[in-house]
C-alpha cells in the first residue's frame, strides 16, 4: 500500500460528491424524507420514509432512479412525466423535482461545508500525482463545488448533467464511474472508487475498479463491506496522505 492507504496499482481516484466531499447528504436525505412524507400522506396504511429506505432506494441514485425504485417498494406506480414535470405534478420526474426544489432552499439557508479530512486527502492525492474525478448523480454537482472552492481538485466531472448528455444509467450501474475512468485515460482497474452509498459499492464492484473505499458516515460499515468495499473508513484522513 502506497502512502494514500492505496495499491501501488492506483493511477487515479474517483470521488463521490454528497457524503464523500461534502456535507450534503443529511440534506440530501432531509429533503427526500419531506417530499415523499407528503406524497405518502396521500395514501392509506404506508408508513413514512425513513432512513433505511434512503439507503436503499434513493441515496447515490439518479433522482428519477430513487422515485421509481422507492415507489416500487411501496406497491406505487405514477406516470413517468417528462424531466420539465413542476414538482407539484403526480409523477415520478415531479416527485423529483419536488425533491431537487427542497434541495436547493435547504442548501441555500444551511449552506454547503466540506469534510476537510477529505480536502486534505485530495491535495495529497494531487501533490502524489494520481489524476481525479468527481461522480455524482447530482445536476447540481458545478455549483456545489464551486461554493466550497474545490472545482480545481478534479480533472474530470461526471455528474447528473453529463450523464443526461452521454445517456449514461446511474449508480447502482458503473457507467458513470468507467466513463470518468476513461475521461482520466485509465483502465478500471488503476482507478480506486470512494463513495459512501451502497449504490456507489455496487457500482464499483461492478466495474471492476482496482479498489473500492466506502466512507462511512451514519454508521453502515457492514453494509458497505457486504455491498463491495475493499476497506471501509470514517473520513478519508484515515487513509494517510501526509507527507
Amino acid at each position: 500500500m502506497t502512502a494514500l492507504g492505496l495499491p501501488d496499482t492506483i493511477q487515479a481516484c474517483l470521488f463521490d460528491l454528497d457524503g464523500v466531499v461534502t456535507k450534503t447528504a443529511v440534506v440530501h436525505a432531509a429533503a427526500w424524507k419531506e417530499t415523499f412524507d407528503a406524497f405518502l400522506h396521500g395514501y392509506d396504511g404506508q408508513r413514512p420514509f425513513d432512513a433505511d429506505d434512503y439507503d436503499e432506494y434513493v441515496d447515490g441514485r439518479p433522482r428519477a432512479d430513487g422515485v421509481r425504485a422507492f415507489l416500487d417498494s411501496r406497491g406505487i406506480h405514477l406516470p413517468e412525466g417528462t424531466p420539465d414535470d413542476p414538482p407539484d405534478a403526480p409523477t415520478v420526474h415531479g416527485l423529483g423535482n419536488r425533491k431537487n426544489e427542497l434541495l436547493l432552499a435547504k442548501i441555500r439557508t444551511q449552506g454547503v461545508e466540506a469534510y476537510d479530512g477529505t480536502l486534505r486527502y485530495l491535495e495529497a492525492v494531487r501533490a502524489h500525482g494520481l489524476r481525479t474525478a468527481i461522480v455524482s448523480s447530482s445536476a447540481n454537482c458545478r455549483d456545489v463545488l464551486r461554493s466550497i472552492g474545490a472545482e480545481h481538485f478534479f480533472d474530470v466531472r461526471i455528474d447528473g448533467v453529463v450523464a443526461a448528455e452521454r445517456h449514461l444509467p446511474g449508480k447502482p450501474h458503473p457507467d458513470t464511474f468507467l466513463a470518468a475512468a476513461r475521461d482520466l485515460g485509465v483502465e478500471p482497474a488503476a482507478a480506486a472508487v470512494f463513495e459512501d452509498a451502497l449504490a456507489g459499492m455496487d457500482a464499483g464492484r461492478a466495474g471492476r475498479f482496482g479498489y473500492v473505499v466506502g466512507v462511512d458516515r451514519v454508521g453502515q460499515t457492514d453494509a458497505l463491506y457486504a455491498h463491495g468495499a475493499d476497506t471501509v473508513v470514517k473520513d478519508l484522513a484515515e487513509l494517510g496522505g501526509k507527507e
